[in-house]
């Protein structure tokens, strides 16, 4: 049982309505027609009577699928927004790690914007002054301080704001999906801060998709779906949660798929499937068909981890299967089945069809589908064994 004492956030029966225009009013024409009507309007329910509390030194994660309503209610914590219902209390000073870089002037230099930022954060200038070299060093950026903040990349911009916020040490750190910026290196730095944190007691709450950093880093987490609260316990258990929820979406993947496409469409791939995920292998099946006649086509893969970078690849023509000249309206059955070696999270596949040189390509279908690995243990991409990888085709 809950001291009460303990709690530092309480969060009881809230929910946070948002009211939309049901018309959009594109033109000038429009807007003069509908001159001095009623806007209609219409509720949109973001979250839907959310309780829960956290206490004093807990790493507490949320979690939930895009449109969840996970954000709005970090925002609703760092009092961004009010609740429409319910009430939210709060026993500490927050930072948010929601919207970085709030504040910054893109006409002031890097190093100007460090005292900005910090300011707007509840720093002193003193403060400033004697963490300014460590939060440059953090970032990345010695060599563009003085440079004008409208010249920095976005990623320049994210990794400065960051590295100020985390000078800003008050009870409570609200972050959300700060992980999924920044380049490999900078995402690793932010790791091992987070591991500072928490062994320094501080009370985190976390938004992220990653499950890994949910069973690394969370004490407790709590599931949202459809605005609603599923479940809250233990991170393991809310992970695998996550993963029976998004099973559907995640193993089977269909031409309504929003994966890009382009090629000149002599082939073209109807659907692509990841069946099973075992502890072993993944097997990929897809049907393929032929819109005209073509000469000893080829087929391949690649899977891309949780960070958009690919892991491994293969085509027929690596793997010296040769398959036969096909005439219009053939239909081709393809099974990849590729060792399971990825890390924790959500991986997507990618494939293609193409002419016999390897260059010339009828359907290349980016991100056609997804699978979720979870408690593997993590592999880096730079040490990947060599694996052989079948391509099996029928028709």
């Amino acid at each position: 049982m809950k001291n009460i004492e303990d709690v530092i956030i309480s969060v009881q029966n809230v929910s946070k309505e948002f009211v939309v225009p049901t018309e959009k009013k594109g033109s000038l024409k429009q807007h003069l027609i509908t001159f001095g009507g009623r806007q209609k309007n219409k509720k949109f329910g973001a979250l839907n009577d959310i309780t829960f509390d956290v206490c004093r030194g807990e790493f507490f994660g949320i979690i939930g699928r895009n449109g969840s309503g996970k954000s709005t209610m970090l925002k609703l914590l760092a009092g961004i927004y009010q609740p429409t219902k319910g009430r939210i209390k709060v026993n500490g000073n927050l930072t948010p790690f929601i919207e970085l870089g709030i504040g910054f002037n893109p006409e002031l230099t890097g190093k100007e914007n460090v005292f900005l930022n910090g300011a707007i954060l509840g720093l002193s200038e003193k403060e400033v002054i004697a963490h300014y070299d460590e939060i440059v060093k953090f970032a990345e950026l010695k060599k563009f301080m003085n440079m004008k903040l409208k010249n920095y990349s976005s990623g320049m911009q994210v990794r400065l704001a960051f590295s100020i916020a985390m000078q800003a040490r008050n009870d409570i750190l609200l972050i959300d999906e700060v992980l999924a910026v920044g380049d490999v290196n900078f995402q690793r730095k932010c790791f091992e801060e987070f591991r500072k944190i928490k062994k320094n007691g501080k009370t985190v709450i976390f938004v992220t998709h990653d499950m890994q950093s949910v069973m690394e880093f969370c004490t407790r987490a709590m599931l949202i779906s459809d605005s609603r609260v599923v479940e809250i316990g233990d991170p393991e258990d809310i992970a695998e949660a996550y993963l029976r929820l998004n099973n559907d979406n995640s193993n089977t993947e269909d031409a309504s798929n929003t994966g890009k496409r382009w090629g000149n469409k002599k082939a073209t791939i109807n659907y692509i499937k990841i069946g099973a995920v075992s502890k072993d292998t993944i097997t990929i099946t897809a049907e393929c068909e032929y819109k005209k006649d073509v000469e000893s086509p080829v087929v391949g893969f690649s899977i891309k981890d949780p960070l958009g970078h690919k892991v491994v690849e293969s085509n027929t023509l690596w793997n010296k299967v040769v398959l036969d000249d096909y005439k219009s309206g053939t239909k081709l059955n393809v099974t990849w089945e590729v060792a399971n070696i990825f890390t924790n999270g959500r991986h997507t596949v990618t494939m293609a069809l193409a002419g016999s040189s390897g260059t010339e390509f009828f359907d290349w279908w980016e991100d056609a589908g997804s699978f979720i690995i979870n408690k593997n243990i993590p592999t880096s991409a730079s040490t990947l064994p060599k694996q052989e990888i079948n391509v099996k085709v029928s028709k």
